[in-house]
C-alpha cells in the first residue's frame, strides 16, 4: 500500500452512539425545551424580534419600505406625491427603530449570556471533577508502581500532579498574570 492510497478495507464502522453519550444527548435537548417553555413573554417576544431583525426577510422589508420612501420623497414616483421631501420623518422612525431593536437585541443577548454561564459553570465543574479522579487515579497508579518497583522519568514529577488543583489558586494566578501585563 502506498502512502498515498487508502486502505483497501474499511475502517470499522461504530454501532451507534453509547447509551451514556445518548442519555446525555437527550438529556440535554429536554433541558434546552424545558428551558425554552419556562421563558417569560417578554423573553420570547425578544427573541423572536431578534431572530427576525437579523433575518434577509428583514433586510428585504427595509429595502422596499425605506427604498419607496425615498424614491417617492425625491419625486422619483409621480404616482403618489411626496409627505416627508426632507426626510425628517424617515430619520425619526429610524432613530425610534434602531432604540427598540438595540433594545431586543440586549435582551436576547443578556438572556443567552445567563445560558453561557451556567454551560461554563457546569463545564468548570465536570472539569474540576474529571481532575480530582484524574488526581486520584495518579495517585493509585503511583502507589502500584511503587509496590511493584517500578520506576519512571515521570517520578520526580508525581508529587505535583497528586496535588488537587485548587480553582481559586489557578484564578488568582491568572488575575496576577493579567494586572501585570497590563502594568507593563
Amino acid at each position: 500500500m502506498t502512502a498515498d492510497r487508502s486502505p483497501t478495507y474499511p475502517p470499522p464502522q461504530t454501532p451507534g452512539l453509547s447509551a451514556v453519550l445518548e442519555r446525555n444527548i437527550q438529556a440535554l435537548q429536554a433541558r434546552r425545551k424545558r428551558e425554552e417553555v419556562e421563558a417569560t413573554l417578554q423573553d420570547r417576544i425578544a427573541d423572536a424580534v431578534t431572530r427576525f431583525t437579523g433575518s434577509m426577510r428583514f433586510v428585504y422589508l427595509h429595502l422596499i419600505l425605506f427604498g419607496g420612501w425615498i424614491l417617492i420623497n425625491l419625486g422619483w414616483l409621480p404616482i403618489v406625491k411626496p409627505w416627508d421631501p426632507s426626510f425628517v420623518v424617515l430619520a425619526m422612525i429610524a432613530s425610534v427603530e434602531a432604540i427598540f431593536l438595540s433594545t431586543f437585541v440586549l435582551i436576547s443577548q443578556n438572556r443567552m449570556a445567563a445560558v453561557s454561564d451556567k454551560r461554563a459553570d457546569l463545564d468548570l465543574q465536570i472539569s474540576l471533577l474529571a481532575e480530582h479522579e484524574v488526581t486520584k487515579l495518579v495517585t493509585l497508579v503511583s502507589s502500584i508502581a511503587d509496590h511493584l518497583g517500578v520506576k519512571t522519568e515521570v517520578d520526580a514529577e508525581l508529587d505535583v500532579i497528586r496535588r488537587d488543583v485548587a480553582p481559586e489558586a489557578v484564578l488568582d494566578e491568572i488575575e496576577a498574570t493579567e494586572r501585570k501585563n497590563r502594568t507593563e
